[in-house]
């Protein structure tokens, strides 16, 4: 059971099933009633958790309340036995989830009669381990928090803190240092599992003498990351992407290649842009102590680790380090597309991963020798039960994915969840989200800023990287409840630059523990900014927000009628629960 990534509760004198899907330091619980639907005093869920060995139960809070006689809603944060969560699902983040053992969760039913009074039904309980590393020495994946607009980041640190945390443009970065009294434990949450994962693998490779370390990196201005590549010295070799503002003397990149030219010597630094970027993120460690791979779509600067929300894998083995190895030095002979898209690195390269099904492919591709667009376009065409995605410029991208996920978002039959940025007067500020009910909802810059309506508070905006592009992931997952499922993941941006002028990696992952692992981060970043979409409503309509009491009158519907009714959302409910 404790390495279950997937555990259902089994009570069968509870009135509803309950699920719970393992991500990377955070959860996914799924409910659903079992019978036809929920009576109509049902009021929501409560949800407690207990850490492992401990002796009691924690509540989760919500900060959305009933409200009074008055109508008024209170600004407290209330338990979630007073304050049900009116979903069918949740995720949460556990304080200390990398504690070792299983977490309990009890999810119980909320009533309410005539006199608002609450009562409560059968619970139902089960436990999982929420052990850090996906695959212990073979695999993890690692998210960055990207929440510096949220209630939670106000909550620990303050509306006003940005200044303080991030520096205001990217070319700032190596001379920026943070002055707030808590600068270190707010970056680390902000960074999350991605920054440490990162961080922990060039400390590794620090630590062994005798690791080679391979870099490619677009964005660099992140001084964690290069102070600890300037003590590599003479063993790190880097190519650094020089497009557009990156080729400027006073860039970033600029000033990262002459301190890395300094310590590893002039010769192991290399700046290019293939036919066009030089798109990679991605470090390579190859020792008698370490051998590494981190890929991703985190960025080493300060927006990549700290305000947008990203992913990154650490690969571990030299069967993972051997394609990694080889495309880099690809990349260091070929700058264009003609000799590398020839390379054996521009094909698809199994990772030597045991237990689990992962290749790899670098591009530039060959548009008629080995492009990828098309045959992945032809994958997301065969989804049979979901696709859930989180395309960075998938709107500013048209083509033959961008046809794909249209084409699969109008079956009715299956369930469709997917997130882009999307660029508002010129600038990549909104977010564009696919609904499972196939409608799309924009989410404007409006709704991202401290005009949030009660019981809510100011949070950061404007300033300090709190603008511009915040979703950052390159993912797509097919079919992630079945056996064939699929994760697409990587650097590449599913366009036709990245896959025949870029530099880019790419990796198709086949394993149902991954996919769990991007759906769970897929679920809760959606989740987030379609409540955005929900305030943005509610202060359009100058009412607050609160929870829907039973119906009393006639002609009024319980607050979970629309989640029976609509046939995506009752596809919603039974996959997940």
């Amino acid at each position: 059971m404790a390495a279950e990534f997937q555990v259902i509760g089994k009570n069968p004198r509870a009135l509803f099933t309950l699920k719970l899907h393992r991500g990377e330091g955070m959860l996914l619980l799924g409910m659903n009633w079992k019978t036809a639907a929920p009576p109509r005093d049902f009021s929501g869920f409560a949800i407690e958790y207990r850490e492992p060995g401990g002796d009691r139960f924690f509540a989760l809070k919500n900060r959305i309340a009933f409200s009074d006689e008055h109508g008024s809603v209170t600004s407290a944060t209330l338990s979630s036995r007073l304050s049900p969560f009116q979903k069918f699902r949740w995720v949460h983040f556990p304080r200390n989830a990398e504690m070792p053992g299983e977490f309990v969760y009890r999810v119980t039913p909320v009533f309410m009669n005539d006199n608002g009074e609450l009562s409560y039904g059968e619970a139902q309980e089960a436990s999982i381990e929420l052990r850090r590393e996906t695959f212990p020495g073979l695999l993890n994946v690692a998210f960055t928090r990207g929440f510096v607009s949220s209630q939670a980041f106000v909550d620990r640190y303050g509306a006003d803190t940005l200044p303080t945390l991030l520096p205001e443009n990217a070319d700032e970065g190596l001379r920026f240092r943070p002055t707030h009294a808590e600068a270190q434990e707010a970056l680390a949450w902000m960074g999350f599992e991605a920054r440490k994962a990162i961080l922990g693998v060039l400390d590794e490779a620090v630590a062994d003498p005798d690791a080679q370390v391979r870099v490619v990196a677009y964005d660099l201005c992140e001084p964690e990351v290069v102070s600890r590549l300037k003590k590599l010295k003479g063993r790190l070799k880097i190519i650094i992407d020089d497009s557009d503002h990156h080729g400027m003397a006073d860039s970033a990149e600029s000033a990262a290649e002459a301190l890395l030219g300094k310590s590893a010597g002039k010769a192991n630094v290399k700046r290019h842009h293939m036919n066009n970027l030089q798109h990679n993120k991605t470090i390579v460690v190859d020792g008698p102590l370490v051998q590494a791979v981190v890929c991703g779509s985190t960025n080493f600067t300060w927006r990549g680790f700290f305000v947008q929300a990203n992913n990154a894998v650490v690969l571990r083995g030299s069967g993972a380090v051997g394609p990694f190895l080889g495309a880099f030095d690809n990349y260091w002979r070929y700058d264009s597309v003609k000799e590398f898209g020839k390379t054996e690195s521009s094909e698809w390269m199994d990772l030597g991963l045991e237990g689990i099904d992962a290749r790899v492919a670098f591009s530039p591709h060959d548009k008629k020798r080995n492009a990828l667009l098309k045959t992945i376009a032809e994958d997301i065409g065969t989804t049979t039960s979901s696709l859930l995605y989180s395309l960075a410029f998938l709107y500013q991208t048209p083509g033959a994915v961008h046809d794909a996920i249209a084409g699969v978002t109008l079956r009715p039959d299956t369930f469709v969840y997917g997130m882009s940025d999307k660029k508002v007067k010129g600038r990549l500020s909104g977010i564009d989200l696919q609904l499972p009910d196939g409608k799309v909802a924009p989410v404007r810059p409006s709704a991202l800023t401290r005009n949030v309506p009660e019981p809510f508070r100011s949070e950061p905006t404007g300033l300090s990287g709190g603008v511009g592009n915040r979703m950052h992931h390159k993912f797509l997952v097919i079919d992630f409840d079945k056996p064939s499922a699929r994760v697409y993941l990587g650097s590449y941006n599913f366009s036709e630059p990245a896959d025949t002028r870029n530099g880019e990696n790419l990796l198709l992952i086949r394993d149902r523990r991954i996919a769990v692992s991007y759906v769970v981060e897929a679920i809760r970043l959606f989740d987030h900014y379609h409540f955005r979409v929900c305030q943005e409503e509610a202060k359009r309509e100058k009412r607050q927000l609160n929870l829907k009491r039973p119906p009393r009158a006639q002609g009024e519907e319980p607050w979970w009628a629309e989640d029976y009714r609509d046939g995506r959302k009752i596809r919603d409910r039974e996959l997940f629960a």
